[in-house]
């Protein structure tokens, strides 16, 4: 590419680019793929948790409740979000900070882990199937099970069994749809 033609392209260019090529170019396919895919799910995580702070901080407001939400939870799911408040000060902003920045890396991780792996069986094996999927999908959600403050055993084969799952599904799903 010239520099005049990189100098007058658009951000709706750069943009759909990136669904065709993407922005990173790191020298292999796969690394490139892992960070394609842990900057996009790490988005969209973010913009997960600050709408679920927006929700909380609204259901605050509107029932005048500064107490745990039925939706929350109890003592488990209170530490997630705790020192969320709908008060407009330093605690609550690093709360959120925190919190986004947490399940922001989460996401990533987790999207560049599954398409890395389904990408490294693709090539190792010379085929892409839901046996890929699935051993992708187990093993992500078995790190992903891992990265939880109190995790057990049983909660790791349950993260496996159900990453198996989904991806398998999403994989058999693709074609239909």
């Amino acid at each position: 590419m010239s520099s005049s033609n990189l100098e007058t392209r658009s951000l709706l260019d750069e943009l759909s680019s990136w669904e065709k090529g993407g922005f990173f170019d790191i020298g292999h396919p796969l690394l490139n793929r892992i960070a394609e895919s842990f900057v996009k799910a790490a988005g969209i995580g973010a913009i997960q948790a600050v709408s679920r702070k927006a929700y909380f901080v609204s259901l605050e407001s509107a029932s005048g409740d500064a107490g745990v939400h039925p939706e929350v939870g109890g003592a488990k799911k209170q530490g997630r979000l705790s020192g969320l408040r709908g008060e407009t000060n330093r605690n609550s902003v690093e709360a959120l900070v925190k919190s986004t920045g947490k399940e922001s890396l989460q996401w990533g991780i987790a999207a560049g882990m599954y398409s890395g792996l389904t990408y490294g069986l693709k090539e190792a094996r010379g085929v892409h199937d839901w046996k890929n999927s699935a051993l992708a999908g187990a093993i992500t959600g078995a790190a992903l099970a891992l990265t939880s403050e109190d995790h057990s055993h049983e909660q790791v084969v349950q993260g496996a069994i159900t990453g198996a799952a989904i991806s398998t599904a999403a994989n058999l799903l693709t074609g239909i749809f």
